[in-house]
């Protein structure tokens, strides 16, 4: 049994006429009546009284007749609900980020212009760290997450928003003030305040010093960074930080002064990214209102990354 047999039965079922119902589904009579012909041989009854001048619903028929109503409706809705996808007229986008984006870039701006471009996908946002965004994504759990990388995966596919290398912030006064760069050796004695584990430079920065076989000490954890420079700037120890951060809080006339360094190269570069599923089927694929929206962040993209 396929759709067609079913649509030309129920045509014949309305028009109670063989070729008035085969001019409907535009097709030949004999094309419609082997059609028929076939449906009943596959359900083993007789749907139609057969006369010269029209032709009626068996017992049979009028029960077939109800169903195949259902099912033709059924695969209409389906067509339309699909087609509404599609077109974006209606549809979800579930998007993760991290406090590190709204240093970069206004999300919320982004957001509504997507909602402008598209009212009727519904939009949902959550927060988290680096660590759990990207497993998040790996699972399908969201569709898109910004966080900073801090690891390579075949399982993601990301898309750059923004670079920045990392600077080291410390207190006014510090042995570190007036130099132009260190290395990472150097800083093997010095005390440092950081991010908490799960966090994307927290991630990173322990991963360049195990790069460079150099130990550290880190005496205080925090999960926000201007908590960590206010740290910072009451001399709890220093920290590595995305320059854009550091810079924000140098030139911040009412906050806690800090100093900032750099580090000599290559140093440490710190990468923001949008990231997907990198698995079969990807989400721009899988979800139209995934490829609508990083159609819009392409076109800030642009002027992100060349600032």
């Amino acid at each position: 049994m396929d759709l067609k047999q079913l649509e030309h039965f129920v045509a014949a079922a309305e028009e109670q006429h063989f070729t008035r119902a085969a001019k409907k589904m535009n097709i030949v009579q004999s094309g419609l009546s082997a059609s028929i012909r076939a449906l009943e041989q596959e359900m083993g009854a007789a749907l139609f009284v057969r006369t010269t001048r029209r032709v009626e619903l068996t017992v049979a028929g009028r029960v077939l007749f109800e169903k195949a109503q259902a099912i033709i409706a059924g695969v209409k809705d389906a067509r339309r609900a699909v087609a509404a996808i599609t077109g974006l007229e209606r549809g979800t986008l579930s998007i993760g980020t991290c406090g590190s984006v709204n240093a970069f870039f206004d999300l919320p701006l982004l957001l509504g212009e997507f909602h402008k471009l598209h009212p009727s996908v519904e939009i949902k946002l959550c927060h988290g760290t680096a660590t759990k965004l990207m497993e998040t994504v790996k699972e399908g759990n969201v569709d898109l997450a910004f966080f900073p990388l801090y690891e390579k995966s075949k399982e993601i596919v990301t898309i750059p928003i923004a670079s920045d290398p990392l600077v080291i912030a410390h207190p006014v006064g510090h042995a570190l003030e007036g130099q132009q760069c260190v290395s990472i050796e150097s800083l093997a004695e010095e005390t440092f305040v950081d991010f908490q584990p799960d966090k994307g430079t927290r991630r990173i920065v322990d991963r360049a010093f195990a790069a460079a076989n150099v130990p550290r000490r880190t005496v205080l954890e925090v999960g926000d960074v201007q908590v960590l420079l206010d740290l910072v700037a009451r001399g709890f120890g220093i920290a590595l930080v995305p320059k854009t951060f550091a810079c924000a809080r140098a030139a911040a006339a009412t906050s806690p002064k800090i100093g900032m360094v750099k580090l000599r190269k290559p140093g440490i570069q710190w990468d923001l990214v949008a990231a997907l599923s990198g698995r079969d089927g990807s989400a721009q694929f899988r979800n139209p209102a995934v490829a609508a929206f990083t159609k819009l962040l392409d076109s800030i993209r642009t002027d992100l990354i060349a600032a």
